[in-house]
């Protein structure tokens, strides 16, 4: 296994262990079968595990893997405050409290505010005393790094990330998404700034697994025979400013086939060749695109803050990924925003089109975007959740 730094020199394990999909047995979760696989895991080196307070059963069932196998100091547990949830400080020790109890333990070694969209999100924590209370965490060992995991697009990122002195990050990367959410760009600024940087969805959930036929016929053909999980994960490992890349295995095999990878892995390898063949399997992707836009960002900002490259991107997954998926993603980045960017809003000025160097028909488009994105259940669903989790 290759490791990489933290803010503090702690070395982690390059490839981390997402606990969101271990095997589910009945109304649980197969324990058997995921402390072997964790175990296995940790045993060949990996040293991080992800989870979260909202993944059914996750933490009890880490927590009691770490705690029979008596390795809780040997490895490092992030876990995640629902800072959607949050009403009042003592929501907030409260929900930590609980963490601890389930996860069997006294202290956490990376603790992320779950799923930022907004940095509205974060004034609000601000308002119910967050900082005081990860000051007083943190000097207590409760608490041993502070950070947060994202869903959003780049300038929103790049502000939560300059409004405090974070530990380190979560972000949404791989190489389809390399330009959207946080981004390269948002990832290079945390590298700037000297805070690690832990990856989600390097695979996008296995799309960059069961790839199209023809990408697959790529693959064959280029002389390093990658897989299709090699390509994502290595693309990822080849880039310095990447420190931990988090994988949801539920499998001895995936385990086995994720830290041989991990173990050849190292940045600055990627050829010429390479980066062709990941150019090649983005252009298969693209193909099946509805707009071609390149989220240059020429058209924005829209003055009545339509986010058109935003729209476009989702848009475009619905011929990708599939309706569903792509209306879920858009329902949970941009729909829970405080200001959504909804293409609804356009007024159809024109001025984007003015500015836009592809000359895309953005208001026809926008159109058949907010259509494919908020059929009537999927708006309900979105106003609902809004009402709920925006304060």
């Amino acid at each position: 296994m290759n490791y990489r730094d933290d803010r503090n020199g702690r070395k982690i394990s390059q490839l981390g262990y997402g606990c969101m999909r271990f095997t589910r047995k009945g109304n649980g979760i197969d324990y058997e079968k995921a402390n072997k696989e964790v175990m296995y895991a940790y045993e060949k080196g990996v040293n991080y595990f992800d989870t979260a307070y909202i993944y059914p059963g996750s933490e009890e069932c880490l927590g009691r893997i770490l705690d029979e196998n008596k390795i809780r100091e040997k490895v490092y547990i992030a876990t995640k405050l629902p800072q959607y949830m949050m009403r009042s400080e003592k929501a907030i020790d409260k929900t930590f409290n609980e963490e601890l109890t389930r996860l069997r333990t006294n202290y956490i070694d990376y603790y992320l505010m779950h799923m930022f969209t907004d940095y509205a999100e974060w004034e609000n924590l601000k308002s119910l005393g967050i900082e005081e209370w990860i000051a007083n965490k943190k000097a207590s060992g409760e608490i041993r790094n502070i950070g947060f995991s994202y869903h959003g697009d780049t300038d929103m990122f790049l502000k939560i990330l300059n409004a405090y002195d974070w530990d380190f990050c979560q972000i949404q990367y791989n190489y389809l998404d390399e330009h959207s959410q946080a981004g390269r760009k948002g990832l290079q600024a945390a590298a700037e700034k000297g805070i690690p940087v832990v990856i989600m969805e390097p695979l996008r959930g296995g799309k960059l697994v069961n790839l199209p036929e023809a990408a697959m016929k790529k693959l064959k053909e280029s002389s390093k025979k990658y897989t299709a999980a090699e390509l994502g994960l290595k693309w990822l490992w080849n880039q310095p400013e990447v420190t931990c890349v988090l994988s949801g295995m539920n499998s001895i095999e995936m385990v086995d086939e994720n830290i041989r990878i991990a173990s050849e892995a190292v940045a600055g390898d990627f050829t010429e060749e390479d980066f062709a063949l990941v150019d090649d399997v983005k252009a298969i992707f693209k193909a099946k695109e509805k707009v071609g836009c390149t989220a240059c960002r020429y058209c924005m900002p829209c003055p009545k803050g339509v986010d058109i490259p935003g729209n476009f991107y989702y848009y475009n997954l619905t011929s990708m990924e599939g309706k569903t998926s792509a209306r879920f993603a858009f329902a949970q980045n941009m729909g829970l925003r405080k200001e959504p960017g909804f293409a609804s809003q356009c007024i159809e000025c024109g001025k984007c089109e003015l500015h836009c160097p592809q000359h895309l028909p953005i208001r026809d488009k926008l159109k058949e975007a907010d259509k494919a994105l908020r059929p009537l259940p999927y708006k309900i669903g979105i106003d609902i959740a809004r009402k709920i989790m925006i304060k």
